[in-house]
């Protein structure tokens, strides 16, 4: 993922310059708007930018959990001229996402994602209201639900056998390249990625794509994932609009935005036209098509931008969290060997002869802990997608206007030491004996987020999740490249809102035998 742009260059400067002595004026009179009111303490700012050059570029939530441990679990931010609280602790995002959720459901309206979401109607970043209401309802109910993702278990079966066969050929062409000695290794997080946008572009498509080149459209999806990770001059200076024009943002945002939706227009024609699917099973598209068609008179009127909003939420949610989530947790079971042959042991115990079976997942409590807990450590989005208040309220004694925007530290709370002993290791054991699933555990453990903007998606993203590590760790014994060790092996994670590892994770996959179970290091 791209870096987020924050404006640093030098025609932004000048563009902010030129326009700073409106920004002052405007700062001052807001400034009036405080008085008397007692906000969350704030780290020192600078005129005009405020806040903003105490996070730059880098790890946001590694910066922002230092400021918490100078301000508290509650503070304040000026990103420009947008005031922001941070949330650094559970039950500060008990008191957000639970308690006061009806407050703090609002959604700012990014500049990337209203060009390319089409003006933000889709669930992730639509403002809260009953247009929201009523396309979550289609998500969660129709498309995501636990009997829908069921539905999906054959295509996870066959994407996941395929890439244990991808994993094979690539293991015997590396043998043989070497003569048998020294192995490179392969590319494990290209063959998850490559996993995981298979598999969601078929449950959402089926094989009707209009005609495009399957990595085409992959790439195109990049595209969007990038430019909704760019944080634009005007999302912190909403009167600075023209700085983003003039910066060319506002022009790739329409160029992607474009060849986006003359895929997504294509692809819907395409299924309108097939004639009962041609004897195939229907796909999420079909269902949302059938559904906006039955269910559009119902409340607000909805239409084909609505479903195209909703497909690449589909994609947005589903791609990155899964393909993450699977490598740092082979990343962490690397670096801990002793981890990795408890969870194979685990494996191979509950599987039989013909591999994983997603009936079987249920009795991995191991293979599910080590999930879990790479997701604590490694969220896929270390800070959740922005909240914001829609009325003025209290939180923690602090008055918090409306239109506040919220960020959630979820990197931070999942490496509290006030809730987690030992935060900062790597330890599945903690989750082994808990029954609770993927979301909140007294909201310590939010990588989805929670309340009622918290991701539809979970089933779906954990599913595929648990079926891949469980084959990938069935299949193969796992082993550094020659020339590295355990040790020297560094789990370090990129740039960016969505970090992934900052190097791809190639690993030398070696067949595992019934009769050689993995051995306790």
């Amino acid at each position: 993922m791209a870096p987020p742009q924050l404006g640093t260059d030098l025609l932004a400067l000048f563009l902010l310059l030129v326009a700073s002595c409106f920004v002052i004026i405007r700062r001052l009179r807001s400034g009036h708007n405080d008085i008397g009111r007692v906000l969350p303490p704030s780290p020192p700012g600078l005129p005009i930018i405020g806040n903003i050059h105490q996070l730059a570029r880098g790890h946001h939530h590694r910066k922002l959990q230092a400021l918490a441990k100078q301000h508290g679990d509650i503070f304040l931010l000026r990103l420009g001229t947008v005031p922001t609280v941070v949330i650094s602790s559970a039950s500060m995002a008990e008191e957000v996402l639970k308690k006061q959720d009806h407050v703090f459901c609002g959604r700012p309206q990014q500049r990337t994602a209203r060009g390319i979401l089409y003006d933000c109607r889709d669930v992730g970043f639509s403002p809260y209201g009953e247009r929201w209401r009523q396309l979550r309802r289609i998500a969660v109910v129709h498309l995501l639900s636990v009997k829908r993702v069921d539905s999906l278990r054959a295509l996870r079966a066959e994407e996941v056998a395929s890439l244990v066969a991808r994993i094979r050929a690539a293991s015997a062409m590396d043998m043989e390249d070497q003569s048998g000695s020294t192995r490179r290794g392969i590319n494990v997080s290209e063959l998850i990625v490559s996993l995981t946008y298979t598999v969601v572009s078929k449950a959402v498509f089926g094989n009707k794509l209009g005609g495009m080149d399957p990595k085409s459209l992959r790439a195109m999806m990049k595209e969007e994932s990038d430019l909704l990770e760019t944080v634009a001059v005007s999302d912190m200076f909403p009167r600075l609009q023209w700085v983003d024009w003039a910066m060319g943002l506002d022009a790739s945002i329409k160029r992607t935005a474009s060849k986006l939706d003359g895929v997504l227009e294509r692809t819907l024609q395409a299924h309108e036209n097939s004639s009962e699917n041609n004897g195939e099973a229907g796909d999420l598209l079909d269902d949302l098509l059938s559904v906006v068609k039955k269910e559009g008179g119902e409340g607000f009127m909805l239409d084909r931008v609505d479903v195209k909003g909703l497909v690449l939420d589909l994609f947005v949610g589903g791609i990155d969290t899964t393909s993450k989530a699977i490598e740092w947790a082979m990343a962490l079971l690397i670096k801990n060997p002793r981890e990795m042959a408890k969870v194979q042991e685990e494996v191979r115990q509950v599987a039989g002869p013909q591999g994983v079976l997603e009936e079987q997942l249920g009795r991995m409590s191991r293979l599910q802990a080590s999930l879990k807990e790479a997701m604590r450590l490694h969220p896929p989005v270390p800070l959740l997608v922005p909240h914001e208040t829609i009325q003025d309220t209290k939180l923690h004694g602090y008055d918090i206007p409306a239109k506040t925007r919220v960020i959630i530290n979820a990197w931070a709370i999942g490496r509290d030491s006030q809730s987690w002993e030992n935060a900062e290791e790597f330890l599945p054991e903690r989750f082994v004996h808990d029954a609770s699933d993927y979301s909140c555990k007294g909201f310590r453990f939010i990588p989805f987020g929670a309340g009622r903007r918290g991701c539809p998606g979970i089933a779906f993203a954990t599913r595929l999740a648990e079926l891949a590590l469980a084959n990938l760790l069935y299949h193969f014994h796992w082993e550094l490249p020659e020339g590295q060790d355990v040790e020297s092996f560094q789990v370090v994670e990129s740039s960016g809102l969505s970090p992934a590892l900052k190097s791809a994770l190639t690993l030398v996959a070696k067949p595992l035998h019934m009769h050689e179970p993995p051995q306790l290091q």
